[in-house]
């Protein structure tokens, strides 16, 4: 398979036009009709999906909406779609992330031009990407470990979820709601102090005891991932 794309758009005529075009073209589909189901189908296949075509007007959440809450977890690609043809709307779509905006109607020739370079330039930047470091911490992306001074550190899904977005964010304090929104997800009905829970099995994990601490809580605040850090 060429890869996985989520198209989300409100008119079925077009919906199933994109879905059979692309389809041909090898790529696996998804589809949603509104941005509440489109936020439900990425959390449940978050890590596979290659690419997000979405459209701007939406029931439930608007596209705008959605790519806000895609853009507190990762960086998927986003092609906005929309019948919009105005530079403000534009700018307001790229600045909330959007990689490219395609404007209503187009030709389907154009959307696969725009795709293919799109995820050409994700997996070239998926390979020098694949590893973050943080002092003697490694982690790995691709086969997801995590090693300490070259030892390998044995994580649950939701400990290495929150490693990640404290190392992609290393050097900033991140509040608690911003990683209860990153990792548990924007709907989490549960306690915010699962988030301190976790911080803990991730500092005995990483053995912080021994080890120097990379882990540090600010204050009143929430959590930093630095080995400079001193307050």
């Amino acid at each position: 398979m060429a890869g996985t794309i989520l198209i989300v758009e409100d008119d079925e005529a077009l919906l199933a036009s994109l879905t059979t075009e692309l389809q041909f073209e090898d790529y696996t589909v998804l589809n949603a009709m509104d941005g509440k189901t489109a936020l439900e189908i990425y959390e449940s296949n978050r890590g596979q999906l290659d690419l997000v075509l979405l459209d701007w007007m939406l029931p439930e959440l608007d596209g705008l909406g959605v790519l806000r809450r895609i853009r507190k977890h990762d960086d998927l690609p986003v092609i906005m779609m929309t019948a919009r043809d105005y530079i403000g709307d534009k700018v307001a779509g790229l600045d909330t992330g959007a990689d490219d905006y395609i404007t209503k109607p187009f030709e389907i020739e154009e959307l696969l031009a725009r795709i293919r370079v799109i995820l050409r330039h994700q997996n070239r930047q998926a390979i020098v990407d694949s590893q973050l470091h943080v002092a003697d911490v490694t982690l790995d992306t691709r086969s997801r470990q995590v090693l300490r001074n070259g030892k390998l550190v044995q994580l649950t899904q939701r400990e290495y979820e929150l490693l990640l977005c404290l190392m992609k964010n290393a050097g900033q304090t991140l509040t608690r709601d911003e990683l209860l929104d990153a990792v548990w997800g924007v709907d989490f009905e549960g306690q915010p102090n699962v988030v301190d829970v976790y911080i803990r099995y991730l500092r005995h994990k990483l053995n912080e005891e021994q080890a120097p601490r990379l882990i540090h809580t600010v204050r009143g605040v929430g959590y930093v991932l630095s080995a400079e850090y001193s307050g």
